[in-house]
């Protein structure tokens, strides 16, 4: 816990001290400080035991830690083994202030104390660093992880402890114990916080599963309890031992990853430190640091010690809450404090329902990551708690807009920022969510029960394959222009391929050109179903042309080109509509680029790349496509089901009819046939690359398309007439459903592919025939 004060301040009302007792003590036990009169100064952010600055001039600062005043829980406050443990690790070289002196006189200045140096150096409060350049943060964090491993690694023999350390068994379970009677005890006094109530008994039923050996454990370990050097990332001294136990590592570390649990925030003027999808550049992530630690344990018994620091955290709030309203905090906002134990309860809960949320028996199979089920869990609740009742509102701001392509409906913008809070953008590019395709397949076929959800997690196309070429395919300098603010979400783009003048299944024919001209490119052509170029925040097109080369090969005399949307000679011909439906604000156009000139270091990969780049970028696409598919799949099935047991008809319920019930079990089978099959081509792009995978993705490209389109239909034909007007989804569904097998490929020229792959195969491996003898009838296999 922190608070927005400084670091010291004059010594706070109800702790009070005879300063001269303390100084003529200090003199006659240590020998070299100096016969001057002290200052004294407050630590402001002791919550626990008050912590006191003497300054004895220039060259002499010391640091006195005392129990606090008044009636105190029982094994509270133990300075005297916090002193014990400090002479211990100082023995050991282990980095902590120096102890001097400790004093269990109560004459003194009315409570036991301790003296030690003070240490010069750094404290940081703000776990984003914000302070330091970006490019040092995590050498910060790392030092952090290091000097706790090292703590870890005392020889328990080695040490001379303080009594009672030797306990080595149970230690979760003592915790947990320990600091629910402290919370009960400090609720004689307060009122009781529900959450934390809730939080331990889900504690009671979920011990850790895994073991490790007996260590030393701070008990406190974070950020704001080391003392960093002056100018380098490297810890001089650990504070605050008051906790520290004979325990297990997992604790320390479960409470050092706190705040990337926490959203930062202000509670009644209590700050709380938070990670919590933050955009910060440089900090680690949660599984950064526990990589760095290199600790290997279940999800589950992560949660649990998560959980149990949430429970420590609040019952010290809660004890501090308890002490106020008795008088002798030793904080000044200590009387705000039981918000903040309420607020740390609930993030327990949170915790553990993520470690308890029940994975689908259809993704049993998979070894999904810890962070690829905290993120669908996360994903789960924005879709229930934000994008589902956001689409009428959404529809409305459409309808209502006096130029709907001139005006996004703000509660878009508002779903991204929420998105952005939650850890939800750009998980599709595993370059940046740290996912695998398989685990992004499981994202998006959430997202794909809405409209809004992609675009809402900056995972809609054509943007998420256009990030993607130039992820993998842009210079730095075209990356920094265009990928970042894509990734960022302040700017939207098209791609343009398709064109009206030609059959673009065979991509050969495309007539328009890409022609060098000095330091320039001109391109020339017309485009269709130029999906976003409508958005008045789409920026940048990829564009697709010939580069003609009588000495290239067929495939290659295409290249792919970044063309600025404001250039000269870009002109937005029309809206297309599909179904009648013209999806404004975003829209598919048809483009014209009369002439456009753009700098030749706008190219692709070099001229003739275009098709080993569209290879490139259409697999992950078609994929990403598939998978939205079978959740938009998935939602209409439900509406259905839902349908089926409302509705009567002939004297029965819709659902009790045989027809029916034909659906229903052929959608079902249909929707898990298709998932596993989308599952798979993911599964081989992540082993083997998109080459590799490259029949599966048309397999499931077809596949889907057509099973979603027959869920679609069927649900409409359960819905009746509903099911065709716009008070339900189902008919927009149909419409993208239909178009999809003809989207990136139309379903005739991807089974051609298919099928010549498999006579090729067969021809090889069961006729020893030479499978170059085999042509695929003269289509385009490349795409």
């Amino acid at each position: 816990l922190r608070t927005t004060m400084a670091d010291v301040s004059d010594i706070r009302q109800g702790h009070e001290l005879d300063i001269g007792s303390l100084d003529g003590y200090i003199k006659h036990n240590l020998s070299f400080v100096p016969q001057v009169k002290p200052q004294i100064k407050q630590f402001t952010n002791g919550q626990s035991n008050p912590t006191f600055l003497l300054h004895y001039g220039r060259n002499c600062k010391l640091v006195v830690r005392k129990k606090p005043p008044g009636i105190l829980l029982p094994k509270a406050h133990q300075i005297e083994r916090e002193f014990t443990m400090l002479k211990t690790l100082h023995k050991h070289q282990y980095p902590v202030p120096k102890p001097l002196l400790l004093c269990d006189n109560e004459n003194i200045i009315g409570t036991p104390f301790y003296v030690m140096e003070f240490v010069e150096g750094r404290i940081f409060r703000d776990p984003e660093l914000k302070s330091l350049p970006a490019a040092e943060r995590h050498l910060y964090y790392n030092a952090l992880v290091d000097v706790l491993k090292q703590l870890h690694a005392l020889d328990l023999q080695s040490l001379d402890l303080p009594q009672g350390f030797h306990r080595k068994s149970d230690y979760f379970q003592r915790q947990r114990h320990v600091w629910f009677k402290q919370y009960q005890l400090a609720c004689m006094i307060a009122p009781t916080v529900e959450p934390i109530d809730q939080l331990h008994e889900w504690l009671l039923s979920n011990d850790p599963t895994d073991a490790f050996p007996p260590c030393i454990t701070h008990g406190d370990f974070r950020l704001d309890n080391v003392i960093f050097h002056p100018t380098e990332p490297r810890i001089l001294a650990v504070l605050d031992w008051e906790l520290c136990a004979v325990g297990t590592p997992v604790a320390d570390l479960a409470y050092l990853c706190m705040p990337f649990h926490f959203k930062p925030q202000i509670i009644a003027g209590v700050e709380l430190p938070g990670l919590l999808n933050s955009q910060a550049a440089g900090i680690p992530t949660e599984a950064d640091v526990r990589a760095r630690y290199d600790l290997k344990l279940s999800r589950k018994s992560w949660a649990a010690y998560l959980a149990l620091a949430c429970l420590r955290l609040a019952s010290i709030a809660q004890g501090v809450y308890a002490r106020s309203i008795q008088g002798n905090a030793s904080a000044a906002n200590a009387g705000s404090l039981q918000a903040v134990a309420y607020e740390l309860g609930v993030t327990g809960n949170t915790i553990a329902k993520q470690a308890s949320a029940d994975v689908p028996a259809h993704f049993h199979m998979l070894q999904l990551s810890d962070k690829a089920l905290a993120l669908r869990e996360s994903l789960l609740e924005f879709m229930t708690e934000s994008i589902l009742p956001a689409e009428a509102v959404w529809t409305a701001q459409v309808s209502q807009a006096s130029d709907p392509w001139e005006n996004i409906p703000p509660i878009m913008e508002e779903l991204k920022a929420e998105a952005k809070r939650r850890g939800l953008f750009n998980a599709f590019l595993p370059a940046v969510s740290g996912l695998t395709q398989v685990e992004y397949g499981v994202l998006a076929e959430e997202m794909g029960r809405s409209l809004l959800a992609s675009e809402a997690c900056n995972c809609s196309a054509p943007d998420t394959g256009n990030m993607e070429t130039l992820h993998l395919y842009g210079t730095p300098a075209q990356q920094e222009e265009w990928l970042e603010p894509l990734l960022r979400g302040e700017i939207r783009s098209c791609f343009c391929m398709t064109e009206p003048d030609v059959a673009s299944s065979d991509a050969t024919n495309m007539e328009c050109s890409i022609v060098r001209d000095g330091d320039e490119y001109v391109v020339t052509g017309k485009k269709w179903w130029s999906t976003g170029a409508g958005d008045p925040r789409c920026k940048l097109a990829i564009v697709m042309g010939t580069t003609p080369n009588p000495n290239a090969p067929r495939h290659q005399q295409h290249s792919m080109i970044l063309v600025p949307f404001e250039t000269p000679g870009v002109r937005r011909v029309r809206p297309l509509t599909s179904f009648g439906y013209d999806d404004a604000p975003h829209g598919h156009l048809e483009v014209h680029f009369e002439g456009v000139r753009v700098p030749v270091s706008n190219i692709l990969l070099g001229e003739g790349r275009g098709f080993e780049i569209a290879q490139g970028r259409l697999g992950p696409g078609r994929i990403h496509h598939c998978m939205r598919a079978i959740g938009m799949a998935e939602r209409a099935y439900g509406l259905m089901c839902e349908r089926a047991l409302q509705r009567k008809t002939f004297g029965k319920r819709l659902a009790q009819h045989g027809m029916v019930q034909g659906y229903i079990g052929a959608c079902r089978i249909a929707i898990d046939q298709n998932r596993l099959l989308v599952l798979q081509a993911a599964t081989v792009i992540d082993r083997s690359g998109n080459k590799a995978a490259r029949q599966l993705v048309a397999e499931a490209k077809v596949s889907v398309a057509r099973m979603a389109q027959d869920v679609v239909d069927k649900a409409i034909q359960v819905h009746g007439g509903a099911g065709v007007s716009g008070d339900l989804p189902l008919a927009y569904m149909f419409a993208g459903a239909r178009a999809l097998r003809i989207a990136d490929g139309p379903d005739e020229v991807h089974l051609i592919s298919i099928a010549a792959s498999e006579l090729k195969r067969v021809a090889k491996e069961s006729l020893g025939l030479d499978s170059r003898l085999l042509k695929a009838g003269g289509h385009n296999s490349k795409l």
